[in-house]
Parts: C-alpha cells; structure tokens; sequence
C-alpha cells in the first residue's frame, strides 16, 4: 500500500538521477585534459520525468511481467554537451564541470529533503511521530 505512494517513487527518482549526473559529471573533470574528449550530460530531472509522465506506460506488477520493464529501471541517456572546444579538440570546461556538481548535489538534497519530509508525514498519520 505505502509502496505505491507517487512522492518516494520521485524523490528516489530525482536521487538516482542526481547520481548517475554525477558519474557523467566526474568523468567530464577527469578527462579535462584529454586531446578530443567532449563533455558529456544526461538532460535535466525536469525534462526527464515531464516526458516519463507525458507518455504512459504499462507497469510491471511482478518480476517478469512484461519482460522486467516496469518504473524501476531508470536509465537517462547521455549526450555529448555543445560547447567551445580547446585547440587539442577538448571540449570540457572545468568551472562549468563543478557549477553542474553543485547543481546536482542541490538537486540530491532536495530529493533526500523530499523523502524525510514524505517520510515524517507519513509516520505523523499513523500516529508514530
């Protein structure tokens, strides 16, 4: 019953999503000095869940139904950044490298505030506070 509650389905969305942003993120500021790397980004939460929401889809309710396909498997797709681009052909810029990390670790704060909150109503209605 409480498993289905749309709120935690978010915020562990927008917490997964934080980290896998994060991983393409760290590797961008590893490779800032490889000859013709480009920086690389997965599109925003926002954008993310407005088109999860605007095409409906069938849920898995069981391991196996429907092949394994169900809400869980949350795999954003990377795509090389658009920028300006180093004599050597790099294209990562280490300030917007670690502007997007803040970004992204105020983006896994509000999804970790979302879920106490959600967490702390939940147990205030069952009178466990």
């Amino acid at each position: 019953m409480f498993s289905d509650l749309n709120v935690f389905k978010v915020a562990y969305a927008m917490a997964t999503h934080a980290g896998q942003r994060q991983a393409v993120i760290s590797r961008n500021m590893a490779n800032a000095d490889t000859p013709g790397y480009r920086a690389r980004d997965i599109e925003p939460f926002e954008k993310a869940l407005e088109n999860r929401q605007s095409t409906q889809t069938m849920i898995a309710t069981r391991p196996g139904h429907l092949n394994a396909a169900g809400s869980n498997g949350h795999l954003w797709a990377e795509f090389v950044r658009e920028g300006a681009v180093d004599p050597n052909g790099n294209g990562v810029s280490l300030e917007t490298e670690m502007l997007n990390a803040v970004e992204v670790k105020r983006q896994h704060d509000r999804a970790v505030a979302i879920y106490k909150s959600s967490l702390g109503i939940l147990r205030t209605s069952l009178g466990k506070a």
